[in-house]
Formats: structure tokens, C-alpha cells, sequence
């Protein structure tokens, strides 16, 4: 897979293993610019421990990952350091300091990425949170808000340094329907205002058919992915039948791209 400027994001032949033991092997493909994208499958297939190779938590032990064509798993300290400032990261729960306030969280990357003034930290970490829809709740700690909340103030964290890419770690876990349904109008919000590409691991099907562009989906078997489109097009036509038991769940929403997820 040759780098091209039209990819926000480029794996190729990118192997994931915990010692001797191969997670996925010789995963290739790429993210377009702007893209929802969504790695989807079973538990256990890999979703989560592909994303922390991708984000840099664990380096690949075969492959490559670049963004916006640049080298990311071999580049030196400083070039990861800068690549860093291009991509935030929601994880599970919000993963936010609990001994820290939301201002003091949200503004943790700035603090570590950025030579930006106190003043000017303040001002950015305002603007993200009323961006969530947090304006007024700077100075609570995580312990005295919803699970919903933690979530929103770990998106306002993510987007702190304005990047080009923002992954998802299962963003719904834990979240009602209703709550899950306003933060993937906020995710396609996100990218429609901005540009953003978004990176969602999840296995949620309401989320997966009303706001994906395009998904890989992974299987544990195969170690690597078995599946790659549009997940409509992957749940009414695909001839396997590990995909078609997976899209079809029993009560299961199907809307349309962008309908009601009933």
C-alpha cells in the first residue's frame, strides 16, 4: 500500500501480538480524510488492541501505521511527539483523572503538548467543554457527574489540541439509549463542522448503521479482518456468514444512514 495524501490514516501489514501470542496478523487499510470509520466484530477478535497500536500504546510487531503519509511506528521521539498533536483519543468511561477537576483534565495535553500561556490553557479548555455541552462544570470532579458527562468531558479533552483524527474506544459502553444516541449526533457533528476523521472500535449496531461511513470488521479466527464497506451494503449482501450473523443480531435496529435508530 504506497502512502497517498487522500488517507488520513495508513496501516499496512501490521501485525499485533502479546509475546508469542498473535492477536492479528498482516492487517492492511486506510482511513479517508473526513471519514466515520468504524472497526467492528466479536469480543476477543482484536478491536481494542488494534486501536492501542494504532494510537502508539504498544508498537506493531510486523507493519507499518502512518498518518497523513508519515511514518508514525518508526518515527523518532520528537516526530511522535509532533504526530501526537495531530490525533485525541476517547476511551472507555472517559478514562479522566478522578483526582483532577474537568478543567484540569481537559487541559492535561495542552499543558504537555503545547507552549501555549495559562491564560490562553483557560481559554481553550472553556471553549471544549460548552463544545460538549459542559459550560459551567470546570471546576466538578468525576466523581460528582454522570457516566454520559465523563464521556462528553473526555471528548472535550480529546479535542483539545483541534486534531485531524479523534479514536474511539467504545464509546457507548455503559451509556443509555438515548445518551448513546446524542453522542453519535455529536461524533457526526464533529466531523461535519471540522473535517474530523473518526475512528470508532465498537460493536453497537444502532451506532454502526447510523453513523458509519465505512467499517472494517475483524474475526478472532481469522485474526485479521474479514469484512471491509459500507455496513449496509456488508448486512444485505455479503455472502459470509460470520458478517451476516454479526449485522443481524436478534433485535438488532437496521435504519437507514442517518434514520432513527429504533
Amino acid at each position: 500500500m504506497k502512502a497517498d495524501d487522500t488517507f488520513a490514516i495508513e496501516l499496512e501489514g501490521v501485525t499485533c501480538a502479546y509475546g508469542d501470542r498473535i492477536v492479528l496478523e498482516h492487517v492492511s487499510f486506510a482511513v479517508k480524510r473526513a471519514e466515520i470509520f468504524f472497526i467492528i466484530g466479536g469480543s476477543g477478535c482484536g478491536k481494542s488492541t488494534l486501536l492501542r497500536h494504532m494510537i502508539g500504546l504498544r508498537q506493531p510487531t510486523k507493519g507499518n501505521v502512518r498518518y497523513s503519509g508519515r511514518d508514525f511506528t518508526r518515527a523518532t521521539p520528537a516526530e511522535r511527539k509532533d504526530l501526537l498533536r495531530t490525533f485525541g483519543v476517547l476511551y472507555q468511561g472517559g478514562a479522566l483523572w478522578t483526582s483532577m477537576t474537568l478543567r484540569e483534565n481537559v487541559a492535561l495535553p495542552l499543558e504537555l503538548l503545547t507552549d501555549l500561556t495559562r491564560r490562553e490553557r483557560e481559554a481553550v479548555v472553556r471553549l471544549k467543554l460548552a463544545q460538549v455541552g459542559l459550560a459551567g462544570y470546570e471546576d466538578y470532579y468525576p466523581a460528582e457527574i454522570s457516566g454520559g458527562m465523563k464521556k462528553r468531558a473526555g471528548l472535550a479533552r480529546a479535542l483539545a489540541l483541534d486534531p485531524d483524527v479523534v479514536f474511539f474506544d467504545e464509546p457507548s459502553a455503559g451509556l443509555d439509549p438515548i445518551t448513546s444516541r446524542k453522542l453519535d449526533d455529536q461524533v457526526r457533528e464533529i466531523r461535519d463542522t471540522h473535517g474530523t476523521t473518526i475512528v470508532i472500535v465498537s460493536h453497537e449496531l444502532a451506532s454502526i448503521f447510523d453513523i458509519a461511513d465505512r467499517v472494517i470488521m475483524l474475526d478472532r479466527e481469522a485474526k485479521g479482518i474479514i469484512a471491509e464497506g459500507d455496513p449496509r451494503e456488508l448486512r444485505d449482501r455479503s455472502e459470509d456468514p460470520r458478517v451476516r450473523e454479526f449485522l443481524h443480531r436478534r433485535g438488532a435496529p437496521v435504519p437507514q444512514k442517518g434514520g432513527d435508530a429504533t
